[in-house]
């Protein structure tokens, strides 16, 4: 294809993608009211748990319908993720050999899953942290929370948790590719170990023990899977290969 027809092709795509986006944001609008009831149920807890008023507040006359949009918008992103995915899979798979296509699809395949549960994690210790931070307010005092900065915690958090439990699905890509082997990939478990320590421990209160250890385990358990995934790969293509040498005339004699 000439330069020109990558440009229409991309326009295209570009295109079609644009219009899912259109209509994935136009129902996240519809569903935002439901998003900030839900967001603000942990809040909403807190009175009940420690009897402290806790409440959002939009400072501006713009400032609800500049939040709705803005879930409408990541809830579009969200929803229309299979068609623009699958038009920038389109645009670039052609390039691709039959090897490097099913690592791409099978990586995909299993990256969108394991993103989901990263926010569904997220999702479930958010109440312990709202709570552990809005605990660290004075007694008889009042929480008025910023509304915007609110949501983007929740949303920052999500994200990254999610994309920290795609993490050791690359580690498995490296080692399909072979970039990096079983052993190595154990050998350097200690420092995998802190380092998602001290990311569970930054994600997280100081205080709220708990909630480090649901981020911890999870992350700790996927790393350990993604390990014993590339020990069997490294046993299979070790396999292939022994298979694969030619075999010494004087063995071929002795098999004769």
């Amino acid at each position: 294809m000439s330069l020109g027809g990558h440009i229409n092709e991309l326009g295209k795509r570009l295109t079609v993608a644009a219009v899912a986006l259109l209509a994935g944001t136009v129902a996240g609008f519809a569903l935002s009211g439901w998003l900030l009831d839900a967001v603000q149920t942990f809040i909403a807890a807190i009175e009940t748990e420690q009897g402290r008023m806790a409440l959002l507040n939009f400072g501006e006359i713009t400032a609800a319908f500049d939040l709705r949009l803005q879930l409408a918008f990541t809830v579009g992103v969200v929803l229309s993720s299979p068609v623009w995915l699958y038009q920038l899979w389109a645009f670039i798979v052609p390039a691709l050999t039959r090897r490097e296509k099913g690592y791409a699809l099978g990586f995909v395949g299993a990256a969108v899953p394991l993103f989901a549960a990263g926010c569904a994690a997220g999702w479930l210790v958010l109440p312990h942290m709202i709570a552990m931070l809005v605990g660290f307010a004075p007694s008889n005092s009042s929480s008025i929370l910023n509304a915007r900065s609110y949501v983007d915690f929740i949303l920052r958090l999500m994200l990254i948790v999610g994309i920290a439990f795609v993490l050791p699905l690359l580690l498995v890509l490296l080692n399909v590719v072979g970039v990096m082997s079983a052993s190595a990939i154990l050998g350097s478990w200690r420092y995998v170990i802190l380092a998602i320590t001290v990311f569970t421990a930054l994600a997280t209160p100081a205080a709220d023990v708990l909630s480090m250890f649901l981020l911890a385990i999870p992350m700790v358990l996927l790393y350990y899977a993604a390990a014993g995934f590339a020990w069997l790969n490294d046993k299979r293509r070790a396999r292939a290969i022994a298979a694969a040498e030619p075999q010494s005339p004087a063995l071929t004699r002795m098999v004769s």
